[in-house]
């Protein structure tokens, strides 16, 4: 008689929040938000190290400064439109699938650009990792609104935070290391080890389900016309901000006229979409919350202060100050560090103090830090701008670990990855606008100062122009300040 084969071995459960919980106790927690960190600094990194290669990518493919600058602007807009799509590739496909698949985008993209032979690759390099980081980058908060209980919230938020801010921070001083040694390719190799480090990890530690707990399912298709709605919105605004700089006033009012024609074609999709059973990108209901209406006021102007201030501090240091490249990296050092601190401080606050307090206290302070170079002049100590960089810092500090939270912990859990996706999109919208809105004011004021930065020495007409810039970021903070206080809880009824 044949002997009966022992019947099959069920195949192992797919590795949900649950059992995950079950195999690593109450640190599992703190393991996820580590796995995400890794990949959410290599996503940061790539964005801000390649400033320093193109000067040698310029000279390797002969490229003009329109054409060099490409490289970063495609990949701010593919980052910011890609976060969009975050919601709805989570829900399609769960945590793991899509962080894998967003760490191997960005290792390829790493790859391919360094090993380039043409213009057009870099560029379709930059893009992929463009795409990939802004994938990415929504997944921690929502990471930490789910996983976390809300006392805790904050303290996690403090440490991601602190983990992403060193990565901007330490890398271009890597990078020009990088460069120096093996050239501008070195660049987009650097990426490498933080993706596969990641990788492991995510097979080690993130989930396979979608947020809320529940299986991945196929859902409904990805909202494709507002996808493209957006990109065309976002691409006619940065095209028309920098031909604002330019002699093609006419070109810049049509692009600025098709952003907004874009974006109103957007939200009223948008509205379309959801009302025929869709999953829009953007979920409008989110902004019925209204300290989530509140918080991405602020996230879009707080984006537009700090990318501007980001890209007009340095050129002050230089241009304004007449300080060389190695004093401004010096100078900028303390400020960095003492950023990383705060945040790790005040995420323990955050879940202890209300936010909108906090978010107010950070944006009072990142004006206040604007409000003071009006004061510095040519003959004015270095440490005096080293302290003021530094309040500015401590401003940031303040709101990065509490901004999201206020905003975020009103909503209905089922919408929290659609109001971090939302909320990260405006916060970059902002910036990508910010850097542009800094560079026109500034030539605006030189010009009214009878002085341009073609000239080789500083004036007292052109730190009066940069003082004017510095003034108008100040009065955005106040600005901001204002819907800060919307982010309070409201009194209950009855």
């Amino acid at each position: 008689m044949t002997p009966t084969p022992p019947p099959e071995a069920a195949p192992p459960a797919p590795p949900t929040l649950g059992t995950m919980r079950e195999r690593y106790g109450p640190r599992y927690r703190w393991f996820l938000l580590l796995s995400v960190m890794v990949g959410v600094m290599a996503s940061i990194m790539s964005s801000t190290i390649v400033n320093v290669a193109i000067p040698g990518m310029s000279h390797h493919f002969s490229l003009g400064q329109e054409r060099a600058q490409w490289v970063s602007s495609g990949f701010m807009v593919a980052m910011t439109v890609s976060m969009l799509t975050t919601p709805w590739l989570l829900s399609r496909y769960g945590y793991r699938r899509t962080y894998v698949g967003t760490m191997v985008l960005l290792l390829a993209g790493g790859v391919a650009g360094g090993l380039a032979n043409n213009f057009t690759l870099v560029l379709l390099a930059r893009v992929a990792e463009g795409l990939a980081a802004g994938v990415v980058q929504p997944i921690p908060a929502i990471i930490i609104l789910r996983a976390f209980e809300p006392h805790e919230q904050g303290r996690a938020s403090g440490i991601f935070g602190m983990g992403v801010v060193l990565a901007p921070a330490i890398g271009p001083s890597i990078g020009g290391v990088l460069v120096d040694l093996f050239g501008w390719r070195s660049i987009f190799f650097m990426v490498v080890p933080f993706c596969l480090a990641s990788l492991w990890l995510a097979y080690k530690f993130v989930p396979t389900t979608a947020p809320g707990g529940v299986a991945a399912t196929r859902g409904s298709g990805l909202d494709w016309r507002g996808l493209a709605l957006g990109t065309a919105g976002t691409l006619c605004l940065l095209n028309g901000l920098v031909e604002l700089r330019g002699d093609s006033p006419v070109q810049a009012a049509l692009l600025l006229a098709g952003a907004l024609a874009a974006f109103a074609a957007f939200i009223w999709w948008q509205r379309r979409f959801a009302a025929s059973g869709g999953t829009p990108l953007m979920n409008l209901a989110l902004f019925q919350y209204r300290q989530f209406a509140m918080g991405s006021v602020v996230a879009f102007i707080y984006g537009t202060a700090l990318f501007g201030s980001t890209y007009l501090l340095p050129v002050y240091m230089q241009v304004g100050l007449q300080l060389s490249a190695s004093h401004v990296g010096t100078i900028l050092l303390p400020a960095g560090i003492v950023l990383a601190v705060t945040i790790a401080g005040v995420g323990r606050l955050a879940d202890r103090q209300p936010t909108w307090l906090l978010v107010s206290t950070g944006l009072a302070l990142l004006a206040a830090s604007f409000a003071l170079m009006m004061v510095l002049r040519l003959d004015s100590a270095l440490w005096l701008l080293v302290a003021f960089a530094i309040i500015g810092r401590i401003g940031l500090g303040f709101i990065l670990p509490s901004l999201n939270l206020g905003s975020m912990r009103p909503l209905a859990k089922p919408l929290i990855p659609q109001g971090a996706s939302a909320i990260n999109f405006l916060r970059m919208l902002g910036g990508a606008a910010g850097v542009s809105l800094c560079a026109i004011v500034l030539e605006w004021r030189l010009a009214a100062h009878g002085d341009s930065l073609a000239n080789a020495v500083s004036s007292p007409a052109r730190l009066a122009a940069f003082d004017e810039v510095f003034l108008m970021l100040a009065a955005l903070c106040a600005i901001a300040i204002c819907a800060a206080w919307q982010l309070r809880q409201p009194a209950p009824q009855g």
